[in-house]
């Protein structure tokens, strides 16, 4: 099991960030050590080195992520009474629990008599002593009761309807500072016992020493200590789906192959923590999700590469980023650029994959794991991919460059137009969303299980150099030929753009035909030539709207789900529309147009365009690359007579 080992080989090179509280999207997470997990403890009570009460207070929100050590069992509680060694809700570790609330007191016995197994032996730490003297006086709740941090009924128990951020005050969780009189060692270490290595290292040790039986590890090979109780929290930490799990002895899990659990799978108890703790670190630090499925990608060099799963311009931007972040950052050569309207974006790219490329050697691979849960229990792995780091970035080239047309987003409050192909997300919610608050978005609850749908689809497609699902190419020529769908005109350009790029991708691999937005003003596509001649009507009638007609539709727009189907019959229907319009034009502007028109008829066969057949998608190329073509010439016809007036003057 190749990602098994990549796991815990990604592990071994982090071993530097162990035990560091970082944040992502103002979110914690950390690699944590063997034996270990992480809570969102509520209240923190601070002791001196000889267990003496000093403090106590709820915890900053910011801060709730602890750190504490588990055992087999308590690592995997759900239900029962599994004491976790150090940290843990009031119930465990307040030997006075019982006398504010109705308790038997058996929780509160197991933690003591586990905790005195680790201070008596020889991997006792100087925080562990201290806690287990402070508790064995048995003041935890009158101390917080003491500093308000516990609220109190009438009857003097602890009120069960008050809470301490959002968790009832009888299930708050309780964390440790240590305060060292020691100067010295203060400086070592953090007084934090969630933060304290050596503490850490301690534990490791004495779970270590505490091994007994050792066997076959089923994933690795190695002769260690097995374990059949997994972590979970590997998603987020709310995820109660376990990975690896086999813990019905009684009814399905072995039926019919094995008799016991042995047989079934065994894993190392180190192995398992090391492979499900870099798990849990790489999603929370680089994961992506789309509604309940984690994908994770990461380089085993630990080498930035470009993100799968976004658009041509964020790769661009992202790179700048680091590149001005990188002091030492080389010169870019110069890189040929694809030829559209918008070759910044493109020259930007290049160059941002030429930076990646620079650094990958021939041990460098790309991994991507994606995970997902049929029941709350149970998590799957159902992406699993492979690749050379250098072949990983020629296929996301391909991806980009396949796709490549001008296509537009908002960033930073403003809209902007961009050479290549858009995101992941933005396929999903141009394909299957509705139009909400202004934009396309998949709002219903339960279609957003189509983000995870549209991803898996898509990652052959971008990692693998696969065809583009037929029924996706499908889906957008029909939604972009239908503009009255759509309230805003934006949203129906963005639905146009999305179906010229996987119209152009899926004619490069089905006729190996190259198609760009430049227009082709030689081409003879009877597609093609309806698509243009479309664009050339709606210009028209465009051109005559003043101020307050922008809202209004064309007559080629309104037409346009008919002509797609019927460009003949449609057209002359068209043609007669739009010479209302003409003739309201200037006579230099409505020469220009009649000569565009009888140029573009002129490309056509007789019988192609007598043809009343159905347009495939090629159509939308032409139509998008005419309309951006009559923009330019009048950006530049503008630019053109401002400069003259100019010089005149």
């Amino acid at each position: 099991m190749s990602w098994v080992n990549e796991l815990i080989d990604l592990y071994e090179k982090n071993e530097d960030q162990i035990g560091v509280i970082e944040e992502r999207n103002g979110i914690p997470y950390v690699l944590l050590p063997p034996f270990h997990t992480t809570v969102t403890a509520q209240i923190t009570v601070t002791i001196d080195q000889d267990g003496n009460f000093l403090n106590a207070e709820s915890v900053d929100p910011s801060r709730k992520l602890t750190i504490i050590p588990v055992t087999e069992k308590s690592g995997s509680r759900t239900a029962g009474k599994e004491p976790h060694p150090l940290c843990d809700n009031l119930r465990y570790l307040a030997g006075d629990y019982v006398k504010y609330y109705k308790d038997d007191g058996v929780c509160n016995k197991l933690y003591i008599s586990q905790l005195k197994k680790w201070v008596e032996s020889d991997y006792c730490h100087e925080k562990v002593r201290a806690i287990y003297l402070y508790l064995k006086r048995n003041t935890l709740i009158h101390d917080l009761v003491d500093k308000a941090v516990i609220k109190l009924n009438e009857q003097n128990q602890i009120d069960d309807t008050e809470s301490i951020q959002g968790i009832a005050q009888p299930k708050a969780f309780v964390r440790f500072i240590v305060r060292s009189a020691d100067a010295d060692i203060f400086e070592q270490r953090p007084d934090e016992c969630w933060k304290d290595r050596t503490l850490q290292e301690c534990y490791i040790e004495y779970v270590r020493s505490q091994e007994k039986e050792k066997d076959l590890c089923y994933l690795t090979g190695n002769i260690e200590a097995i374990t059949y109780l997994h972590s979970k929290k590997i998603r987020n930490e709310g995820d109660g789906a376990k990975l690896i799990s086999a813990n019905d002895s009684q009814n399905f899990t072995y039926r019919g192959r094995f008799i016991t659990k042995e047989e079934a799978f065994a894993v190392g108890n180190e192995t398992s923590q090391k492979l499900h703790n870099a798990l849990k670190w790489i999603i929370r630090k680089q994961g992506t999700f789309f509604d309940t499925l984690a994908i994770v990608s990461w380089e085993s060099n630990r080498l930035s590469m470009p993100k799968w799963n976004v658009d041509t311009d964020t790769i661009a931007s992202e790179y700048e980023k680091e590149q001005e972040e990188d002091e030492w950052a080389e010169e870019e050569p110069e890189e040929e650029t694809i030829s559209d309207l918008n070759a910044i974006t493109a020259e930007k790219f290049y160059k941002a994959l030429w930076g990646y490329g620079k650094k990958v050697d021939n041990t460098s691979s790309m991994f991507l794991l994606g995970f997902d849960a049929a029941t709350p229990g149970r998590l799957a792995m159902i992406e699993e991919k492979t690749l050379d780091s250098a072949r990983y970035l020629k296929n996301i080239k391909k991806w980009h460059e396949s796709c490549n047309w001008i296509h537009e987003k908002w960033k930073d409050g403003k809209r902007i137009q961009f050479s290549g192909m858009v995101g992941v997300w933005d396929v999903a919610d141009i394909l299957f969303g509705i139009e909400s608050k202004g934009s396309l978005t998949i709002v219903d609850a339960n279609g957003k299980k189509l983000y995870a749908e549209v991803a898996k689809r898509l990652i052959p497609c971008i990692w693998n150099g696969s065809k583009v699902p037929l029924d996706y190419v499908n889906r957008a020529v029909q939604k972009a030929s239908t503009p009255l769908a759509y309230k805003e005109r934006k949203n129906w350009e963005r639905v146009l753009t999305l179906a010229c790029s996987f119209v152009k991708k899926n004619r490069k691999e089905k006729y190996k035909e190259e198609w760009n937005v430049a227009l082709d003003k030689e081409q003879k596509d009877r597609n093609y030539l309806y698509g243009r001649l479309l664009a050339v009507a709606d210009r028209i009638e465009y051109r005559t709207y003043d101020a307050s007609d922008k809202g209004r539709v064309t007559n080629a727009k309104r037409y346009m789900s008919t002509f797609s189907q019927r460009p003949f019959e449609t057209w002359k229907v068209i043609e007669e529309n739009i010479q209302p319009y003409m003739n309201k034009l200037g006579i230099k502007e409505r020469r220009f147009y009649e000569n565009l028109l009888d140029e573009i008829c002129k490309l056509f066969e007789v019988e192609t365009f007598l043809d009343n057949s159905k347009l495939d998608g090629l159509y939308l190329l032409g139509f998008h690359s005419q309309s951006q073509d009559l923009k330019e010439m009048k950006k530049e016809n503008s630019e053109e007579n401002l400069k003259e007036s100019e010089e005149e003057e």
